[in-house]
């Protein structure tokens, strides 16, 4: 049986990251809500990706890689974050992103500009075909004598998971030291990987914590994270365990990255009450799940966890509507 702390990891991350009771929050909805801010791990604008990159470009380097591709969306917070990590690291980045919402050169395509990365659109629905282009750039420079290292979306592999699953434990650790135990974690699903860490983690570190995910794109998450969890538990060697798996609520509107008047609402309270800001994608739209179900009266016990895991990039880029 391994620990998370067996895997090569690369010391991307600045942290523990802070974990602390939300006071106004708090007394506005009468529980005790906290806060994980892994939007300040320290690299870039800061999020979740980071605790990913560590073992994913861990593995990257150990392979002897020059060069790093990864893919997402146009404003692709993963894609930044890989960028950042990376030029630390002295590799370069090529990110191909789907040529798909805002393309303009602001929020984090602007950031991916600053950080040297090397971006190509590819004009398509399909991550098949974008997995397609990368596989002949990358056979391309092998043929050059380079060592190209890929990334899958949101680096939401078995390896990648490993991160949150350390992320949790560090979590669940400053709990214990604050003298709090959590009832629920919550968390966002874009494409994942997070999801299955912190369902892993709770499982290992917090096993009485139940575990709701706001996934923000119609996928069939259940199905998803379950595999990352089954991945990783086989790198632990720990296969055959029951994990629980989370209960996954979709909170999708419009579409995938599309802001509703509700994710502004929720984004504007978090602001005001507590002077954090959440971006508009990710974190804005799970924070406005969890403020319904709050509401609706969903979280039972006192002390519940709110993972923040970053995108600030994407306020620079997409227009919230009137809440």
């Amino acid at each position: 049986m391994k620990s998370v702390h067996d895997f090569p990891r690369l010391p991307l991350c600045v942290g523990p990251t802070p974990l602390y009771r939300l006071p106004n929050l708090s007394a506005r909805y009468g529980r005790n809500i906290y806060i994980k801010r892994d939007d300040m791990t320290g690299v870039g604008l800061g999020g979740n990706k980071v605790r990913k990159l560590e073992y994913l470009l861990a593995q990257a380097k150990a392979q002897g890689a020059d060069v790093v591709f990864t893919t997402g969306g146009a404003q692709s917070n993963h894609a930044m974050l890989t960028a950042a990590c990376c030029a630390k690291l002295g590799m370069k980045t090529v990110l191909f992103l789907k040529e798909r919402g805002v393309t303009e050169q602001k929020g984090n395509l602007l950031l991916d500009h600053l950080l040297g990365a090397e971006v190509r659109f590819v004009d398509t629905d399909s991550y098949e075909e974008v997995y397609a282009r990368m596989d002949r750039l990358a056979e391309k420079l092998r043929r050059e004598g380079h060592v190209p290292y890929t990334i899958p979306l949101g680096g939401s592999t078995a390896l990648g998971s490993l991160g949150y699953v350390a992320g949790m434990e560090e979590a669940y650790g400053q709990a214990k030291d604050l003298g709090v135990r959590f009832d629920h974690t919550v968390c966002v699903c874009g494409s994942g990987g997070t999801t299955a860490g912190v369902t892993l983690g709770t499982h290992l570190y917090s096993p009485d914590t139940r575990v709701l995910a706001v996934a923000v794109d119609n996928e069939p998450f259940d199905q998803v994270v379950a595999d990352l969890v089954a991945g990783a538990l086989r790198l632990l060697e720990r296969e055959g365990e029951t994990v629980t798996p989370p209960e996954i609520r979709f909170h999708v509107g419009a579409g995938y990255g599309i802001p509703g008047p509700e994710d502004t609402a929720a984004v504007e309270e978090m602001a005001r009450l507590e002077g954090i800001f959440l971006d508009p994608v990710y974190t804005g739209k799970a924070f406005a799940q969890f403020l319904e179900l709050l509401k609706e009266g969903y979280f039972t016990g006192e002390n519940i966890l709110f993972l923040h895991s970053g995108g600030a990039g994407g306020l620079f880029a997409v227009d919230l509507p009137e809440a």
